[in-house]
């Protein structure tokens, strides 16, 4: 297979979190998509140090689990712990909450979001766009149910005309782990992650996870 590029532009820190969040900080965004994992809570531990002006944002979730918000699986029970729960912004938008037709209709109605947040899964997910699945080929819907056999839980997550929408879609990787889906990436292969469209689409990652062997 042909090497390919990343969708979008691709930014090699040292300090991922860091880096997010100044990032963040300076695009001073009135709305703001967030992600899950590891990776995420780092990220958004470090943005809760900056001077953002909450009050005037709402705040969205790009995928979550269908588990209650006290559970340790929740992507927006670990937004709050690390970051809502701290900075009060104007509106939290629970996914899980609303669910999947209700959230459809909320995105739906309002303006594109400035920023979502994403990142990538050891087999090139993105959200919860698993490789194989319905979602991927979703075009009409905002937000959908998903799942697959590789992840525990049912899933609602944002499609990719969600995500295309945005004014900037930035994806975060770090570590050796996330080298192999982006070699796979760039080698040509359909995974999710390869699939990222927004108006402006920004990897942000350090140099084991983006640097090319």
């Amino acid at each position: 297979m042909a090497d390919v590029a990343l969708p979008g532009q691709i930014r090699v820190v040292d300090d991922v979190p860091r880096a997010f969040a100044r990032l963040v900080n300076e695009l001073t965004p009135r709305s703001i998509a967030l992600s899950g994992g590891e990776l995420a809570q780092r990220c958004y531990t470090a943005l809760r140090r900056e001077a953002l002006e909450w009050s005037v944002v709402d705040v969205f979730f790009g995928d979550e689990r269908v588990v209650p918000v006290e559970s340790d699986d929740s992507n927006e029970g670990m937004a709050r712990r690390m970051l809502l729960d701290h900075v009060s912004p104007r509106a939290v938008h629970s996914m899980v909450a609303a669910g999947a037709d209700a959230y459809d209709t909320l995105v739906r109605q309002t303006p594109p979001i400035d920023v979502v947040h994403l990142g990538l899964g050891p087999d090139g997910h993105t959200a919860s766009l698993f490789p194989g699945t319905k979602a991927l080929a979703e075009r009409d819907r905002f937000v959908v149910e998903n799942a697959d056999d590789a992840h525990p839980h049912r899933r609602l997550t944002f499609t990719f005309p969600a995500i295309e929408r945005a004014s900037l879609a930035v994806v975060t990787v770090a570590g050796d782990e996330k080298r192999e889906p982006i070699r796979r990436i760039r080698a040509g292969e359909d995974l999710p992650g390869g699939r990222i469209r927004a108006r402006q689409v920004l990897w942000l990652g350090d140099r084991a996870a983006l640097e090319a062997d």
